[in-house]
């Protein structure tokens, strides 16, 4: 007998608001219409329209990246699936791995090492701070690890590892790999791969390219890339083996079937990066960072993080005495139809600050939907000054 068909179920109109929310939290962010648009689009994974497309795609992501490296592969899933084919690939059961933990994805990162059965050692920043190269340069020494993971811009806590560069220097006289989380930073902030000496660096479609979820990049350096052909047996995963998966993206053969709207869509994100320039859209995003930070000082609110280790791509703001980050974003998504994210520890709120996030249009809503918010909760802010500010600093820079 077959199971009866459910009752209950109405079509996304019944489901979805009818105004849309305006996503201003850590990711996914808003994407643009040319974007959406080719996400709805369906070709053959294996035609030649979709080996052009998979050959611009691998140009558009060398300029992105920095990197001269012939060995970027697409991968069908989440930034952490990116992640996931990066130290399962460079990784090896029994290997030493140093691990700089400041937050969430970078413990993530930790553990996928741990779970391929890598030696981790972390080195465990202390809360709110970037990784200081002293630090790691004495762990390198001490411990010898094959590899080194470590997190460019902590979306969990707002913390940026600034002296990355640094830190890439000395793991390379240890020769030891480095392997980098971009997942909020490519595009949003500088990275030049080839320069620092990255060996690999994920990200995702869903923050700073503004793409769609679920289709991620990883690029994998010449070196990173004789670890993997050295590589003996088979990887334990299938999905995510990078010798499997250069196969379709450098050699026009099978793998499986490719998520083709969501290539085409990162093809699009990544041609309006390439249209705007890298240092356009640096410049872009520092400007609407720094002016949304001010506006948040001049409500009356406080920044998590110092500036020295504070991220441009997503701000951390402290939850005032009195209330709870819950109750703001609450408010925030139900009467002003903004919606921010809470956070994955600290007591704090955050406001992406990620490609189509960093318009001037959406910045003053923002802020005047999170001032409105919090005064509205009993907090004593100063509305008008938060948005002058805002203004101000949009003005002069």
């Amino acid at each position: 007998m077959l199971v009866q068909a459910p009752t209950d179920i109405v079509s996304l109109d019944n489901i979805l608001p009818e105004e849309p929310l305006l996503m201003m939290g850590a990711g996914p962010v808003p994407i643009p219409a040319r974007v959406a648009a080719a996400n709805s689009i369906v070709i053959n994974h294996l035609g030649d329209t979709m080996a052009h497309i998979i050959e611009q795609v691998k140009s558009m992501s060398r300029y992105v990246f920095q990197t001269e490296s012939r060995h970027i592969l697409g991968v069908a899933g989440p930034g952490s699936a990116a992640m996931e084919m990066a130290v399962v690939n460079l990784i090896a059961p029994g290997d030493n791995v140093l691990s700089i933990c400041n937050g969430f994805f970078s413990h993530r990162l930790s553990e996928m090492a741990e779970r391929n059965e890598a030696h981790v050692s972390r080195y465990v920043v202390p809360d709110g701070e970037s990784a200081d190269p002293e630090k790691v340069a004495q762990l390198l020494e001490e411990l010898k690890p094959s590899a080194l993971t470590i997190v460019q811009g902590e979306t969990s806590n707002t913390v940026y590892n600034s002296r990355l560069p640094e830190i890439c220097a000395l793991a390379k006289q240890h020769n030891c790999l480095v392997i980098t989380d971009a997942v909020c930073t490519l595009s949003t902030m500088p990275l030049a791969m080839d320069e620092w000496g990255v060996d690999a660096v994920i990200t995702g479609g869903q923050k700073g390219l503004s793409s769609i979820p679920g289709v991620s990049l990883v690029a994998f350096s010449e070196r990173a890339w004789e670890v993997i052909e050295s590589r003996q047996g088979h990887l334990r995963h299938w999905c995510l083996d990078a010798k499997l998966a250069d196969q379709f993206w450098y050699k026009k053969s099978y793998h499986y079937t490719a998520p083709v709207s969501g290539i085409l869509a990162m093809h699009e994100a990544l041609r309006l990066i390439c249209s705007e320039t890298l240092q356009g859209r640096f410049d872009r995003h520092e400007r609407c960072s720094l002016a949304l930070q001010g506006a948040i000082e001049a409500l009356g609110l406080s920044l998590y993080v110092a500036p020295e280790s504070r991220l441009n791509s997503v701000v951390g703001i402290n939850v005032p005495d009195g209330v709870t980050g819950p109750e703001i974003l609450a408010l925030m998504s139900g009467k002003h139809r903004v919606e921010i994210s809470g956070s994955f520890g600290p007591n704090i709120v955050r406001i992406g600050q990620m490609g189509e996030q960093c318009r001037t249009h959406h910045l003053f809503r923002t802020v005047h939907a999170l001032g409105a918010s919090v005064r509205e909760l009993g907090v004593n802010v100063d509305l008008p000054t938060g948005v002058a500010e805002l203004e101000k600093r949009l003005q002069v820079s």
